[in-house]
């Protein structure tokens, strides 16, 4: 389990770089008016320059990814039920998020503001954990319908 923990820490590095920067272009395409936009103007005060703000986002993106990744071990746990599994997950992914997001100024710093940003963090951690529940459900499906064919 330990092996796994970390090799999924190490490929997941690279991956939240990639989505920190995808997220970027996008929102650089929705409010950038043909600029792009690296970071949030609060986090780049923050750290002195752009440069600076940049290099460590991108850092803190690859921890991200790292932590999100090695929390996946958690859905491999078959002694744990659905609910413990969802619940921890949920937990862990929290702890590493909203200081992330806190400090990079991806929510306003203010009560409403990391009301508002842990509210659609749920919202999407819900929707996805809907997603891919009824994946699986439908897969178990499909194997039981061609277990039924063989016999």
């Amino acid at each position: 389990m330990r092996k796994k923990v970390f090799i999924r820490t190490l490929h997941g590095f690279p991956v939240g770089v990639l989505i920190g920067y995808m997220i970027t272009i996008f929102i650089s395409l929705v409010w950038g008016k043909g600029s792009y936009v690296a970071c949030n103007p609060g986090f780049i005060s923050t750290m002195g320059n752009e440069i600076n703000a940049i290099i460590l986002q991108s850092v803190l993106c690859g921890i991200l990814g790292s932590g999100f990744a090695a929390s996946s071990v958690i859905w491999e746990l078959e002694r744990w039920s659905l609910a413990r599994q969802s619940t921890a997950n949920f937990l862990i992914l929290s702890v590493i998020m909203m200081p992330m997001a806190y400090f990079l100024h991806w929510m306003e710093h203010t009560w409403m503001g990391f009301l508002s940003y842990y509210g659609i963090f749920a919202l999407i951690f819900f929707a996805i954990w809907v997603f891919m529940f009824l994946c699986g459900k439908y897969n178990v499906t499909k194997i039981n319908e061609n277990l039924n064919k063989v016999k």
